[in-house]
């Protein structure tokens, strides 16, 4: 193959490339709900990179002169202090700007842990069939037996109140939904002519499943994993709240909401700026689900 051939191949693709970023992007932004989810999220993400610079105040740092101060703007407030302080003298914006850090972390390790082990279980199912599908697929319904959040308990009572084990639970827990998906989706492409000429041509097993196969099957996992994104989150400071995931002092959302319950009727402020910080960050992440639904799967483009 000639210079000029190998070249003209490569803008072929590029262009390729660009047309089909562009298709997306015109699906996506047709989905205003998504966009302004993907602002959020943006916003979300670089204050959690920025968070040392942000932030007031380190999240642990003490005032002593000024426990339960109400926001700025009520009777007692200080600009020092734009949200308030806890029962303790924290700032809560730097405890809220700190604590965007854990959200999204525990949002990337579980994702990422349960759509890397779901995609390999669910391909040796779609694949190999027979006895290791129904053991895969059995372990599966097993699993998606018990209530998600019962069974996140259950594993982090096992395993002791941590960070780290609510979130293998968590991902534990999410397994079920990646494995399920992968092998529906394995199994629909199985069918179709481009499998059949790899086969035909003496392709690898493993060449087959994971580079032939697995990208057309990538669309709907995507989806998924941007809603599982929320849905650790959820889960995450769900287990904070009951004082099974992150520990205190730990600036984790669900452990600020745990800590301030008996605040509630007096001191409002430590209660709803967690709140609503989980609120806004999984409904934008939902909102960039439905966004990446309606570009990724083909059924539901609009000629």
């Amino acid at each position: 193959m000639s210079e000029a051939s190998i070249i003209q191949d490569m803008d072929t693709r590029q262009t390729g490339r660009m047309a089909l970023l562009t298709e997306f992007w015109y699906y996506f932004s047709e989905n205003r709900g998504a966009v302004i989810g993907l602002v959020f999220f943006v916003f979300i993400v670089l204050i959690a990179v920025f968070a040392n610079v942000i932030a007031p105040h380190a999240p642990n740092e003490q005032f002593r002169d000024a426990f339960l101060q109400p926001p700025f703007w009520q009777d007692g407030g200080s600009t020092k202090f734009l949200l308030g302080t806890d029962a303790v003298g924290r700032d809560m914006l730097s405890r809220l700007i700190h604590g965007s850090r854990y959200s999204l972390f525990i949002g990337c390790i579980v994702v990422s842990v349960s759509l890397f082990v779901g995609i390999f279980l669910g391909l040796c199912a779609g694949f190999f069939r027979g006895r290791v599908d129904t053991i895969i697929m059995r372990l599966m319904d097993v699993v998606l037996a018990f209530p998600s959040l019962l069974l996140a308990l259950v594993l982090v009572a096992l395993l002791g109140p941590s960070l780290i084990n609510a979130m293998i639970a968590i991902a534990i827990v999410q397994q079920p939904h990646y494995v399920r998906l992968t092998r529906a989706a394995v199994m629909g492409e199985m069918t179709k002519d481009y499998v059949t000429a790899a086969q035909v041509i003496g392709v690898r097993r493993l060449r087959l499943m994971f580079v032939t196969v697995l990208p057309n099957c990538m669309a709907p996992l995507i989806v998924q994993a941007a809603l599982s994104f929320s849905t650790a989150i959820l889960d995450a400071a769900a287990l904070g709240f009951l004082g099974m995931g992150a520990q205190p002092p730990t600036p984790e959302w669900g452990t600020m909401l745990a800590e301030a319950r008996e605040f509630i009727l007096r001191a409002w402020w430590v209660v709803t700026f967690p709140g609503i910080s989980i609120l806004l960050t999984v409904l934008a992440i939902n909102l960039m689900g439905d966004g990446l639904r309606d570009a990724l799967d083909p059924k539901l483009k609009r000629s």
